[in-house]
């Protein structure tokens, strides 16, 4: 990929796996250095996922809702968990992920990433009822 392509290619990414809703209004905040700030974690983090290599965008996914948890930066973490099936991953993949986070990186650090997946879910769940009683 060249060098002018990956800018582009990093915002491509980081819309599919967050979705349009979420990084339309990530961008929506009228202050320049908000902007600036958000072109800059495009290109460091989601440019990550552009470059290719080995790992495909749901090997990605798992690792930074592991690293996320284990940093306890649920919010972060909740953020990835919501959008990580739009990467392929399943309920399953992040439940057992959630052993993992426990066992390496600590009880404290796994239960708070299980009540972030607790919170995701419920919401998913009404959004689903709610969107199928209109």
């Amino acid at each position: 990929m060249e060098d002018s392509e990956k800018p582009g290619a990093a915002r491509a990414v980081r819309r599919t796996v967050l979705g349009d809703a979420y990084v339309d209004a990530s961008a929506a905040d009228p202050d320049p250095v908000a902007a600036e700030f958000q072109d800059y974690v495009t290109a460091v983090a989601w440019g990550a996922w552009a470059r290719g290599g080995a790992l495909t965008n749901r090997d990605r996914s798992l690792l930074v809702l592991a690293m996320t948890a284990a940093l306890g930066r649920m919010e972060e973490f909740r953020l990835h968990a919501g959008s990580a099936h739009r990467a392929g991953v399943t309920d399953a993949e992040i439940d057992e992920l959630l052993f993992q986070v426990t066992g390496y990186c600590g009880a404290p650090a796994g239960v708070a990433a299980r009540r972030s997946v607790k919170q995701v879910r419920a919401e998913r769940e009404r959004a689903a009822r709610d969107g199928a009683g209109r």
